[in-house]
């Protein structure tokens, strides 16, 4: 031990004995938060995509949602193979980068205009339904509270989204049995589309707007549970990604489908220059699910009780909206994070805040959306911005898995993908041929994009022809280092997780001293987002975790701890990964010194720590 110490100098022993760490992300995601990653989309969209339809249909739009949801049944099936082919993250970056990079990054620049109108739209639908004036102002400041939320990095984002979509399945499932009673009705009001083919075409896809979300669940494969017997070097998530789509893509099909049909029972509804107007009611095209909640209820029940079912629909959907819009600024960042990790964009949006989130890219996540909900100011004009990004991704995707032999696709799922692949392109050509302002938008973002695309492979080039930096140096010390180290590899041990060089250090040192246990200093580098190159990062390449090591080495020459390092999203598991990996029989972690409020918002890791850590272990918080 004591030569391979002296061969392999002070730097390189230390190297040797790194603990070696799960640092992927956390496979955590169950089949109820990946539903409500997409139920904040899909379970959204019948909030306004109904009145949208009847502002463009009329009495006939029955037929156009009906149409809408055939679409969204294909999609979603479509995006069940997907996921089961893709279990690490099947988005249109992720799933069609290893066939083209130059067509992976036009996808995702076509879904950052997708999330940029997602986040705004959604917003300004959630206030309409609160029925507050100005609703543009009050969503522009909803967007720029949840950015500033974000810049901390708020975490378990899905178990809130799962416990707002609750309350809102329930009030669509209470409408619809109200509804019942009135589709007589509804279908003597019914009427034939009217028009010509390319007349209807256009109406039809000019309400295709709920499909974003089922991007959003593909991404999400990489962090949800494996089926029971696979591993995560033979991953497969069929058993949370099957569920959990089959269940929104039903509950969205059925009720957008039934209440689209039950809202023909309204009499006396009139289009009147693209918004709809009701007896005693105006304007109710932005929340036609309230006035239907009111009408519907109120009839059978009374007017009071109409009235408060009416409060508890904009209750719900407002804030399901708002989570749509956190969902929205959460994939935003994700993406832009991805793409500078791959170089395809700057690396700024990959600087991480303290909290580890990037804050150029949600810089950008917050400030679009905040300009277009207030220059827009209206649902239809976004509406006319919104569809080409999503439709264009999603038709990215699914031509590039449908014409992949490589992947192990039956027939009849290449075939029913490829089906899918050109009905979503022909809607594509319609709307960059028919919507200009979205035609305008989406090309503006990619024209963008690739601008950045450019600057990033020109200094690329530039630095790979540069002289290479020089490597990192390595520090010297003293030889009798390699007795003490080869003593502590014995007896038993302790983990010290730290942030830097202060009294929680000084405590573990002392006590690796009076107690003769060896001591690992664990230093995690917690981000939101990560990559591989974030999984293979090593710790002399961080100044930070440098810094402490280096400073504990110093101070502690006769019993040099031993280092462990660690790039997590996760902090908490990865500690309690860690002492459960060497054995520890005493964590040591500093008490929190953040506000209350921090607390509130990130979670106290100490209390997260507590909880998962096993029962032969002995946590000691310094204080």
């Amino acid at each position: 031990m004591q030569e391979r110490f002296r061969r392999a100098g002070p730097l390189g022993f230390f190297r040797s004995f790194l603990i070696p760490t799960n640092v992927k992300r956390p496979r955590n995601v169950d089949v109820p938060r990946a539903a409500a990653i997409l139920y904040g989309d899909w379970g959204t969209s019948k909030a306004y995509v109904i009145g949208l339809a009847f502002a463009v249909g009329g009495y006939a739009s029955f037929w156009l949602i009906a149409a809408m949801c055939v679409l969204t049944a294909l999609v979603g099936i479509n995006y069940i193979i997907i996921c089961r082919l893709y279990p690490d993250g099947g988005g249109v970056y992720a799933s069609v980068r290893h066939r083209s990079e130059v067509i992976s990054i036009v996808g995702a620049f076509l879904l950052i205009a997708d999330y940029l109108v997602t986040a705004a739209i959604s917003a300004l639908s959630a206030f309409q339904y609160l029925g507050v004036p100005h609703p543009e102002k009050f969503a522009a400041a909803a967007i720029l509270v949840i950015g500033l939320l974000n810049l901390l990095g708020p975490k378990h984002t899905g178990g809130l989204a799962f416990l707002i979509s609750v309350p809102t399945a329930l009030v669509v499932i209470t409408l619809g049995l109200f509804s019942l009673p009135h589709l007589g009705v509804a279908l003597g009001h019914l009427q034939p589309l009217h028009g010509s083919f390319w007349q209807n075409w256009s109406g039809f896809v000019g309400i295709v707007l709920a499909l974003s979300g089922v991007e959003a669940i593909a991404n999400a494969t990489g962090v949800m549970r494996l089926n029971p017997g696979s591993t995560e070097a033979n991953p497969s998530v069929t058993r949370t990604s099957t569920p959990a789509l089959l269940w929104v893509m039903v509950e969205v099909c059925i009720f957008t489908a039934l209440l689209g049909l039950a809202m023909n029972a309204l009499g006396g509804l009139q289009v009147v220059h693209g918004d709809v107007n009701a007896p005693g009611a105006q304007g109710v095209r932005d929340y036609m699910l309230r006035y239907m909640g009111e009408t519907f209820v109120g009839g059978a029940l009374g007017p009071a009780i109409g009235h408060a079912f009416g409060f508890a629909v904009s209750i719900t959907f407002g804030f399901l909206l708002l989570s749509a819009v956190n969902t929205a600024i959460v994939d935003l960042i994700t993406i832009q994070f991805l793409m500078a990790r791959d170089r395809e964009m700057p690396s700024i949006f990959q600087r991480l805040n303290r909290w580890g989130v990037p804050s150029f890219g949600l810089f950008l996540a917050t400030v679009v959306p905040i300009a277009l909900v207030l220059l827009v100011k209206d649902m239809v004009g976004l509406a006319d911005l919104y569809a080409v990004g999503v439709v264009g991704a999603i038709a990215t995707n699914l031509g590039a898995t449908a014409t992949d032999r490589h992947l192990r696709i039956k027939t009849w799922e290449r075939t029913l993908m490829f089906g899918t692949f050109v009905v979503m392109a022909a809607i594509e050509m319609s709307l960059l041929i028919d919507k200009p302002n979205a035609r305008y938008f989406a090309v503006t973002v990619l024209a963008a994009g690739l601008i950045l695309r450019g600057l990033v492979q020109e200094r690329r080039i530039k630095k790979e022809a540069a002289v290479a930096p020089e490597a990192l140096p390595v520090p010297r010390a003293a030889p009798e280092a390699s007795a003490a180290a080869t003593e502590m590899l014995g007896g038993e041990a302790m983990l010290c997780a730290i942030r830097g060089t202060g009294r929680t250090l000084d405590f573990a040192l002392r006590e690796a001293r009076e107690t003769g246990r060896r001591l690992y200093l664990l230093f995690v580098r917690e981000q939101r987002f990560m990559t591989e190159q974030d999984a293979k990062r090593k710790w002399q390449a961080d100044p930070e975790a440098r810094e402490i090591f280096e400073n504990a080495r110093a101070r502690s020459p006769d019993q040099p701890p031993l280092f462990c390092y660690a790039v997590s999203d996760s902090a908490s598991q990865t500690i309690v990964d860690i002492a459960a990996t060497i054995g520890a029989s005493r964590l040591i972690l500093g008490a929190p010194r953040r506000h209350a409020m921090v607390n509130i918002l990130r979670g106290n890791l100490v209390r997260e720590v507590s909880d998962m850590l096993p029962d032969e272990i002995d946590l000691l918080v310094y204080a």
